[in-house]
């Protein structure tokens, strides 16, 4: 596995940029993790189609920083090493993250019905996106100048726009952005078929193939950004002031595209590309001056330890709850639940209302996360690829 959204080791670390990532990987699990999916805070659901909560933001927060990492990683060694052999790791790397993700979508079902798991498993993921915009963005950055990434990115966003809204959709006759009978929709149906998108609704995915033309485009801001801050000929006052000016314009341009093209994670719209980006961006200016800055380091090590090892704790948080679900206890009354079931049942709900119930089981999960994760980083344990 990788170490978090760095994914090659970069020489130069950030500890604001492990900060954020460590607080949108604690976030992630956060919402990926309730106690019970039937009782869960407003912000910490995803919007019903149209519009952006909280939780709408963590998923591009993280291909953002995937993009600012690469910089980073990729910026000292674009001259020095053949652009081949970076890549092939990069390709390698993300390789095994998207074999990570199949692996999470066919588990447990795998070992107990492996030809049932492969006809309908889900290949599109997080994971999966992850892999694929970490690929893509690399290969542009290697193979392009700033100013190219600068076009692909707007060319990108008015393409995919464009697509979205002007080309007819086979079987339905005219251009739409519904859940079921969008293009991108039709497409994941005719080339992935429903035996292989997302089980809660088997006929769109919101991870599917043509969304994810513009999430490349997200990690392509972070790459932008990334390359701003490394910048050597500019003071730091220039920097933070440039960044908070980029994604202030950024979030308003997203909100004026908004009225003709919704923000919208599912589809991740070009305007949610814009609104996302400039929120991350202005996180990390943020982030930057307080601790690079400013120096104001105290308090940040909970967030560091979640932010160096973020894939291997992504990856575990997912595996693990799915083995809780193999293993059956007795409750009292008599009947069986799986053991997920069971300590909700038995050191939550008995001692909270439903709602504050499943927070309070979502944050027992972070906390001990942050314990093992503490464990790793004073052994100066990190799991990469």
């Amino acid at each position: 596995m990788s170490e978090s959204s760095t994914l090659i080791k970069s020489p130069v670390r950030l500890l604001s940029l492990d900060v954020f990532r460590g607080l949108t990987v604690a976030a992630m699990i956060l919402v990926n993790n309730p106690g019970s999916w039937s009782t869960i805070y407003a912000p910490l659901k995803h919007a019903e189609w149209n519009g952006c909560t909280p939780t709408d933001l963590i998923f591009p927060f993280f291909l953002f920083i995937v993009g600012v990492s690469i910089s980073y990683a990729l910026g000292s060694k674009k001259e020095s090493t053949s652009q081949s052999k970076l890549l092939f790791t990069a390709l390698k790397r993300a390789s095994i993250l998207f074999g990570l993700g199949l692996f999470l979508n066919l588990f447990p079902k795998v070992f107990t019905d492996p030809m049932e798991a492969i006809s309908t498993v889900r290949i599109p993921g997080v994971l999966q996106r992850i892999a694929i915009v970490f690929f893509f963005t690399a290969l542009i950055y290697v193979k392009t100048n700033q100013k190219t990434q600068l076009r692909l990115f707007f060319g990108i966003l008015i393409a995919y726009w464009a697509l979205m809204t002007f080309v007819p959709v086979p079987g339905i006759g005219y251009a739409n952005l519904e859940k079921e009978t969008n293009l991108g929709a039709w497409l994941d149906r005719t080339i992935l078929t429903e035996a292989h998108l997302w089980k809660s609704v088997k006929t769109w995915d919101p991870e599917g193939i043509l969304s994810t033309l513009p999430a490349v485009a997200t990690g392509l801001f972070g790459v932008l950004i990334g390359t701003w801050l490394r910048r050597k000929d500019r003071e730091e006052s220039v920097k933070i002031s440039w960044m908070f000016s980029i994604g202030i314009l950024a979030v308003v341009f997203g909100l004026i595209w908004d009225l003709f093209f919704p923000i919208n994670k599912a589809l991740w719209t070009s305007s949610f590309v814009l609104y996302a980006g400039g929120l991350a961006t202005i996180g990390l200016a943020l982030c930057y001056w307080l601790i690079d800055v400013q120096g104001y380091k105290k308090g940040t090590t909970p967030l560091v330890v979640y932010g160096v090892n973020a894939i291997t704790v992504f990856f575990l948080s997912g595996l693990i709850p799915r083995i809780l679900t193999l293993i059956m206890v007795n409750m009292p009354d008599g009947t069986r639940v799986n053991s997920r079931v069971w300590m909700y049942e038995t050191f939550y709900t008995p001692y909270f209302t439903p709602i504050n119930a499943s927070l309070a089981g979502a944050v027992t999960f972070i906390l001990i996360w942050l314990l093992i994760l503490w464990v790793m980083f004073k052994r100066k344990i990190i799991v990469k690829v």
